[in-house]
């Protein structure tokens, strides 16, 4: 355990095997996923009977557009949106962002951190570095799980580049940014770790859930606009070889609004439990 920045590692030693047990999980997973598409055609695999899957399935390879899950880009955009996904980025999310404040608010530890003296601009600070190392580590393990598929596949390869799989990672980051920032503001305001878990668990799949409905139903198809998958594509940045920046830079600007909306809140509340 080092001495500088301490309540960063710290963050980050307390959880080491959960964030192992992850980088694990993860790793095999998006392999599996890289398998079942180099082993069976995705048009053989979701377009049986010579029909074309629904076009609400693109929700589930990552597309607002034309990529179709019964693609190399839209299955393997599907291993970046899979629920199993979401629910790895959201354990370490909730986990760290509600240790963040509201955790020790409730224990009643926060008095013994804060009698060392540490600032709360310090302690957010390195317990939000904590968070984004993290869930950039379980990003990359992802990331590069695809890329090394794609390069060992050269059928996959043809279709997909190896750029279109790293701009995918990118926007990944960008998804993650996003869920972090109000995390850690429902956090720095909350006194309870439940809180912060129940609106990342809210964000994350009520987000889904609100984007699947408008791409299925048109009547809905305005509410898109208030989910984060609408702008967390990787199946089009898989397809188009591009990271998409618009769509990034609003997931990045509200990860961003977030952050200093904690900082805020933090800075005005009373820490007493």
């Amino acid at each position: 355990m080092t001495t500088r920045w301490p309540l960063l590692w710290l963050a980050l030693h307390r959880r080491r095997r959960m964030l192992t047990t992850l980088l694990i999980g993860m790793v095999v997973f998006e392999a599996l996923i890289v398998v079942v598409t180099n082993t069976i055609p995705p048009g053989q695999l979701f377009s049986g009977g010579g029909r074309n899957p629904p076009s609400a399935y693109r929700a589930f390879s990552g597309s607002s557009g034309d990529v179709s899950i019964a693609s190399y880009a839209g299955l393997l955009g599907a291993g970046l949106t899979h629920p199993f996904w979401i629910a790895l980025q959201l354990t370490v999310i909730g986990s760290l962002a509600a240790a963040a404040v509201a955790a020790d608010v409730e224990s009643g530890r926060i008095e013994l951190v804060m009698v060392r003296p540490v600032t709360r601009a310090r302690l957010l600070a390195e317990r939000t570095a904590a968070l984004l190392i993290a869930s950039a580590a379980l990003t990359a393990a992802a990331t590069l799980t695809v890329a090394a598929g794609v390069a060992l596949s050269p059928e996959i390869h043809r279709e997909v580049g190896l750029g279109g799989v790293f701009a995918a990672g990118l926007m990944g980051y960008g998804f993650v940014l996003c869920l972090i920032g109000p995390a850690l503001a429902v956090s720095a305001a909350g006194r309870r770790r439940a809180q912060v878990l129940g609106a990342v668990v809210t964000i994350g799949a009520v987000g889904f859930a609100v984007n699947f409905i408008a791409l299925a139903w048109s009547p809905a198809a305005s509410l898109r606009y208030v989910s984060p998958f609408h702008y967390y594509t990787p199946g089009d940045a898989l397809a188009q070889g591009a990271v998409l920046w618009p769509r990034l830079a609003v997931l990045v600007g509200v990860g961003a609004a977030g952050l200093v909306l904690a900082h805020l809140l933090l800075r005005r509340r009373d820490l007493a439990p």
